[in-house]
């Protein structure tokens, strides 16, 4: 599969960008030590006018460096934890209502319809307001609008194989159904959610900026959308403030789907040689 992965030029030209973008995450406190919100320069130097600042200082006098680095490392931890919360709660419902099937099947979809009936940003906008900006409030306001896609495409893949030889031959040695369904058919059925993760994870990215961009985030906590809201009060006199991190959120959105097609083509290359 890595083989395959890595013959995919999309997969490849996302992998090239998305990981500078995880490693500058990660190293952000020892790229950029100290706290990226310290007024450390003069007001509003342009990017590349001096060596110390290379992307510039903030109305504050703020790195703009540091921040993207500190920034970074907020928006991927908080889009990568909805992501994350919102496979395994969409895997889990879609699991169990294709397997039980009958009226457990019915509710379930019933609650997914309902929770689809709401515009994802819409309901994270409304969830966030009611329990306060903070980032394990957005983390949970992402994970509970984006669990329905996964939710449909498991619950999909369970009742084509539920069927099948293997689930009756495991009901024979007497094995629950549940532990059937997870244990047994659900491995089965996680390559399409592996390829839908990477859209998962890009809508939590943009979503997670929206909500920071409207003042919604952690104030805690720099992240780029954030810096974007930010940006705006100058935006005619200094627009660098705000096309720095919008450029970061498109290039890391744009990788990390790049990556999603490099792994579709990679599993629909084993389903082929299968």
């Amino acid at each position: 599969m890595w083989r395959r992965f890595v013959s995919s030029r999309e997969g490849m030209v996302g992998l090239c960008l998305l990981l500078p973008i995880i490693l500058a995450a990660l190293l952000a406190p020892l790229l950029s030590p100290g706290d990226p919100q310290a007024m450390v320069g003069p007001a509003l130097l342009k990017p590349f006018a001096d060596a110390a600042f290379p992307l510039g200082t903030d109305r504050l006098g703020r790195s703009v460096l540091a921040a993207l680095l500190h920034g970074a490392s907020a928006s991927l931890i908080v889009a990568a934890a909805a992501a994350w919360g919102a496979l395994c709660l969409g895997t889990a419902i879609g699991t169990v209502a294709g397997f039980a099937g009958g009226r457990t099947d019915e509710a379930l979809m019933r609650l997914t319809e309902a929770f689809q009936a709401v515009p994802g940003f819409i309901l994270a906008l409304a969830l966030v307001s009611v329990v306060g900006p903070s980032l394990g409030s957005v983390v949970l306001a992402i994970t509970l609008s984006a669990w329905t896609g996964p939710a449909r495409v498991v619950r999909a893949e369970i009742l084509s194989l539920r069927g099948r030889d293997f689930v009756d031959a495991y009901r024979v040695l007497g094995m629950r159904p549940m532990q059937i369904a997870f244990q047994q058919v659900l491995p089965n059925a996680l390559p399409p959610v592996i390829t839908l993760a990477a859209v998962v994870v890009a809508a939590a990215i943009l979503v997670e900026a929206a909500l920071s961009f409207l003042g919604l985030g952690d104030p805690n906590h720099i992240t780029w959308g954030r810096m974007i809201a930010e940006g705006r009060s100058v935006l005619r006199t200094a627009p660098f403030l705000s096309a720095i991190p919008g450029i970061a959120i498109i290039v890391t959105v744009l990788a990390v789907n790049l990556v999603g097609e490099g792994i579709n083509e990679a599993l629909a290359g084993k389903r082929v040689a299968a």
